[in-house]
């Protein structure tokens, strides 16, 4: 099999020369700029700079985009989710199941209601919550469950959701980097009692700064979040608890509405990506991400795994291919996160994962021929480790 391998890739052609940025958010720029900026101006000539009209539409679209009744517009991905958490009643002492194979802001979120993160190691297959292991996790002080969407793939909600009715425990997603995403063809968000989207730029989604949103079809709980980012005054200068200052940027609301419209479109062309990086790194040495049954993956992220992937990235980079690492470090593991006393091997899954992942680049403005230079350049890196 290695001398396969090896074979089929002498006869590959020499990587080619040109440059390929690891995203390009200039060129994604260009094909809105015309649309954005007087969008802009008269958010600007209006004065609504926080909240207002311009994020209340936004609100509502996609709240109608991922088939949630509410949505609920802030200032971060980060900020979604501790709302969420909050509205779920997650507090000092409690405990919520999560994952360590992710960015660490689902994990601040938790820390930042006072509550635990338990960790519980994910899927070899999707690198999401495995919901074998969830169960022996919960304690009587278990009060959600938070479920990482992660590179744009949906965890495992059927399972998740079921596990948490048995036990009376919420389904929070995390889905802040799958806007679009589905599973068994309900668009993620929704599913769980609530659902957090990150805008930053680099998401498929993304805004010209920062900005986040909570979906739920719980009335309660939305208008909760609503008082809640808004310093908890549900009348000016009336504060019912402690509150916080998470509100949406008006401009930020004009530019979401407008990226929103194309976000179909930008969905469409990184499904075309990754299917043709699959058939194009076919006979390639490297572990290709796998679409499990019945989900939806909208590739924010095309991520594959390589044992020697420092030297891999290396040799990337010498030959003009940005690549990103999603996450190299598992969160059990980060000095953050120390006084929980978790120790290397715990969660092997993850911590292969982490060890091994190389984000290679996928974008919708992404042309043929820059794919084909990164595959390329990755079977002549290939060729010298």
């Amino acid at each position: 099999m290695l001398k396969l391998a090896e074979t089929i890739l002498e006869t590959r052609s020499p990587a080619r020369t040109v440059a390929v940025p690891f995203m390009d958010l200039k060129a994604q720029f260009a094909g809105l700029k015309d649309e954005v900026l007087p969008a802009l101006e008269q958010a600007a000539e209006s004065a609504a700079f926080i909240l207002g009209p311009r994020v209340a539409e936004f609100e509502a679209a996609f709240a109608e985009y991922v088939g949630a009744r509410h949505c609920v517009a802030v200032n971060s991905g980060t900020s979604a989710l501790h709302l969420a958490l909050l509205a779920a009643g997650v507090g000092a002492g409690d405990e919520v199941i999560t994952v360590p194979m992710t960015f660490i802001a689902t994990s601040w979120a938790i820390t930042y209601c006072g509550a635990v993160p338990v960790y519980v190691d994910v899927d070899p297959v999707t690198y999401t919550l495995d919901p074998a292991q969830v169960e022996a996790r919960i304690t009587p002080r278990t009060k959600a469950i938070l479920p990482v969407h992660l590179y744009g793939q949906a965890a495992d909600l059927g399972a998740l959701t079921f596990i948490g009715r048995r036990h009376g425990i919420p389904v929070i997603e995390d889905a802040c980097q799958a806007h679009g995403a589905t599973y068994d063809r309900r668009p993620v968000g929704a599913i769980g009692q609530s659902g957090c989207f990150s805008f930053y730029p680099g998401k498929n989604l993304g805004a010209f700064g920062e900005g986040g949103a909570v979906v739920t079809n719980d009335t309660a709980r939305a208008a909760r979040m609503r008082v809640l980012r808004d310093h908890a005054q549900p009348t000016r200068y009336v504060h019912t608890e402690i509150g916080f200052n998470y509100r949406m940027d008006g401009l930020q609301g004009a530019v979401l509405k407008i990226k929103l419209a194309r976000l179909p479109a930008w969905t469409t062309r990184r499904v075309e990506l990754a299917a043709r990086y699959d058939r194009l790194l076919a006979d390639l040495p490297v572990h290709r991400p796998v679409t499990a049954a019945g989900r939806g993956h909208v590739w924010h992220l095309y991520v594959i795994l390589h044992p020697e992937r420092d030297r891999l990235r290396d040799a990337l980079a010498a030959r003009n291919v940005q690549t990103g690492l999603h996450y190299p470090k598992p969160l059990h593991l980060q000095q953050a996160y120390a006084h929980l006393g978790y120790q290397v091997g715990q969660f092997p899954v993850a911590e292969r994962t982490a060890s091994q992942c190389l984000t290679i680049p996928l974008y919708p403005e992404m042309t043929d021929a820059q794919q084909d230079a990164v595959v390329d350049a990755l079977g002549d890196a290939l060729r010298t480790l």
